[in-house]
């Protein structure tokens, strides 16, 4: 495919870590590599292979309660402890984690984040979220999750007070004169924030960050998300099961970023689940092999709560029966309609169905070849769906080697993807300025 002769837009790519990968059988694999989730070389090197495929980032998201520990550890190491190590075995890739606003306070990440920023050499971004889970909420000194709007009133305040915190110290404030000053105290000031949920004096006690802010992440689809994310975020996480959700998603969030008043151009970045062969049957084989690991008895339990249907005796490798339409559903409707669009395009069997909610759940799958799966994610690229990826591979290492080591050169072929970085920093991959001080 020709490559275009106008001003070169690449595609941004980061990598979504999730244990051995995004489906919920992947450590159950005999070649997975679940018992190496306590090793950081595990993850040392699933950072090293992205960056060999010049990748923008790793994202390592972040969860506050333990789970099903029966259904596979993805919370084995704590993300920003786990990202100091990655770092130091990587040169030029970026690094995300996930900052939680309902349970940690400002000056907390926003030392954490800064410290980070100077270990990596302006290599940090943070996603900021609010949580939603009570049994997160309850590790932290609530007996439930506050309300919705709450949550996202203090995340505005939260993300303005770490902002401010950063920039309690101007870039030159470090003067290091034997005789004098190590700073300079006028510049290092208080920020003096005193708000609804928090009081915070100031100044930061690390120094401004490398980047200036390490880039601020949002992934909001609510209301509320969105006008944070148009408000405030840098680049933003998707979700989008198809072209049209994501091309509606794309242009809401351009336009009330626009309409905020902000000239920067913020990258969008829809989840991705691939599965990469040599031949479109290889490629299926491998989502088969996934899907058949799966525990059919729960899967089948699980997915009854979703539908509010007696799923148990349902045959696996059959079509899905007819299930109720939207309008007559009677519970949450956001993972009902996805189960339904599923359904309608991919005439899907029941086990297959199962593996695409264990894969991803909403997000979009891709099945294919190299060129296959290039092919559509640069229809989206080039049809206000996407401006890049966050890949959710279903097994880890595997996964993301395939991609890497397949995919990424047919993109870099036609001039969709880097063959070099550019530049040393998060901001540069992503093409983002460096904010000056105010």
């Amino acid at each position: 495919m020709a490559i275009s002769t106008a001003a070169q837009r690449m595609m941004h790519i980061n990598l979504f870590i999730f244990g051995c990968g995004h489906h919920r059988a992947a450590w159950r694999h005999p070649n997975s590599s679940v018992e190496q989730l306590g090793d950081i070389r595990y993850f040392e090197r699933l950072a090293q292979t992205c960056e060999r495929g010049k990748l923008d980032a790793v994202f390592f998201a972040d969860g506050a309660s333990a789970g099903n520990v029966s259904d596979g550890s993805w919370w084995y190491l704590e993300p920003l402890t786990a990202i100091a190590a990655m770092s130091r075995a990587t040169e030029k890739i970026g690094f995300i984690s996930t900052v939680s606003s309902t349970f940690y306070t400002p000056f907390h990440a926003a030392r954490l984040m800064a410290s980070l920023d100077h270990i990596t050499a302006g290599r940090m971004g943070w996603n900021v979220v609010t949580s939603m889970f009570d049994e997160e909420a309850r590790n932290h000194g609530y007996q439930a999750m506050p309300p919705h709007a709450e949550r996202y009133r203090r995340a505005e305040e939260f993300v303005q007070t770490v902002l401010a915190l950063w920039d309690s110290w101007q870039d030159d404030a470090l003067s290091f004169d034997r005789q004098g000053h190590y700073a300079d105290p006028a510049k290092v000031q208080p920020i003096n924030h005193s708000g609804e949920f928090f009081h915070v004096d100031g100044p930061l006690n690390v120094p401004r960050p490398v980047q200036g802010h390490p880039v601020l992440f949002q992934a909001g689809a609510s209301e509320q998300g969105r006008a944070l994310a148009a408000q405030c975020a840098e680049a933003i996480y998707a979700v989008a099961y198809d072209l049209p959700a994501a091309q509606s998603y794309y242009r809401d969030i351009k336009q009330r970023v626009q309409a905020a008043g902000r000239s920067v151009d913020v990258p969008i970045m829809p989840g991705l689940v691939t599965y990469v062969g040599s031949t479109e049957a290889e490629a299926l084989a491998k989502q088969r092999e996934l899907d058949e690991l799966l525990p059919s008895e729960a899967s089948l339990r699980q997915l009854g709560l979703f539908t509010e249907q007696d799923c148990s005796n349902w045959e696996l490798d059959a079509p899905v029966p007819k299930l109720p339409s939207l309008e007559e559903f009677k519970g949450p409707q956001g993972r009902y309609s996805t189960i339904l669009r599923i359904i309608e395009t991919e005439q899907p069997t029941v086990r297959q169905l199962l593996g695409r909610l264990a894969a991803g759940g909403g997000h979009c799958t891709m099945v294919g070849t190299p060129e296959q799966i290039a092919d559509k994610m640069e229809h989206w690229f080039r049809n206000e769906g996407a401006d890049g990826f966050n890949l959710m591979p279903p097994s880890l290492p595997m996964g993301i080697e395939d991609f890497v080591d397949q995919v990424v050169p047919v993109l870099q072929q036609r001039g969709l993807f880097r063959t070099e970085y550019a530049g040393s920093t998060l901001r540069e991959h992503l093409g983002l300025a460096r904010p000056n001080h105010p």
